[in-house]
């Protein structure tokens, strides 16, 4: 039995073939432009392929209430081209298949948990630090979605007291994606995340808001395994840096055995960037199920 992927980012559509297994067999990239452009294509690439069901883990904000009229919709999305456009009917409708569906960084989680180093954990948050920053939450077993859906990357942060920058986003300024994002580092630096990687002190000030965050998740969530993925993450130096961090913050009040062994409690995601797509392959199997 062979399943689809379908990876919905802000930017590329990753559409892939996979088998129960996590191995897969093939995958394409469509440019994320207009619905009228891109969900045709998607459609095409997957009506012919004998999947058994489909697996969509998308940017957002999207309505994940199943009794919602607007489940499985892209809802305030500022891409305009996208807002209220219902993904999930439309390519559900043109593929007659189960389709499982959830938020990007859910996905990603999701793939961390079933395929990944963290396999088996219950309890569990996925961090992706990039072009944007957003969080997904494992909790007792079972992805977090409540009201909407968690947006980790917009915890307003108490600035660094050598920082004077005043944040990106639109929306909080001095939020976690507007300090620490990756355009949010060009901005504050006037250069590209990726060429201050011998700027020690770009990286001490990344690892404190980060670290700072962590801290808020930790207290508020208890999770038992931190993951952080994402282009600004590629930084392997930072890990080092957030975890002094975290400790530092948190003071000592917490002792667990998770933070005792901190370098296999915040970790890398460990799927070369594949987690997304084997989420959504886990979606997509979740959804055969009926689960």
């Amino acid at each position: 039995m062979i399943y689809g992927a379908l990876e919905a980012g802000g930017t590329k559509m990753i559409c892939a073939i996979c088998k129960e297994n996590g191995e897969i067999i093939e995958q394409c990239s469509i440019p994320t432009v207009s619905p009228d452009e891109t969900i045709p294509a998607i459609i095409a690439y997957f009506k012919d392929k004998g999947i058994a069901a489909l697996g969509i883990a998308c940017f957002g904000p999207i309505d994940l209430h199943k009794s919602s009229p607007t489940y499985g919709y892209i809802t305030s999305t500022p891409k305009v081209k996208w807002q209220n456009y219902p993904i999930l009917p439309v390519i559900q409708k043109a593929l007659s298949v189960p389709c499982g569906f959830d938020t990007d960084v859910n996905g990603s989680l999701l793939g961390e948990v079933s395929y990944g180093a963290s396999r088996g954990i219950e309890n569990a948050v996925y961090i992706t630090i990039g072009t944007g920053i957003g969080g997904g939450v494992l909790s007792n077993g079972k992805l977090l979605h409540g009201m909407l859906h968690p947006e980790l990357g917009h915890m307003t942060m108490i600035p660094h007291e050598r920082d004077h920058f005043q944040g990106i986003c639109p929306f909080h300024k001095n939020c976690l994606e507007g300090m620490a994002s990756g355009p949010a580092m060009e901005v504050r630096y006037g250069k590209k995340a990726d060429t201050l990687s011998e700027i020690p002190m770009v990286w001490e000030m990344e690892a404190y808001y980060i670290g700072q965050a962590l801290c808020n998740i930790i207290l508020t969530l208890s999770p038992e395994r931190i993951i952080l993925g994402g282009g600004v993450m590629h930084q392997e130096q930072l890990f080092p840096l957030i975890r002094a961090e975290v400790k530092k913050q948190l003071n000592g009040y917490l002792q667990t055995e998770e933070l005792n062994d901190i370098d296999h409690y915040i970790v890398p995601a460990s799927l070369n960037d594949k987690q997304g797509v084997l989420g959504c392959l886990q979606l997509a199997i979740n959804a055969k199920k009926g689960l």
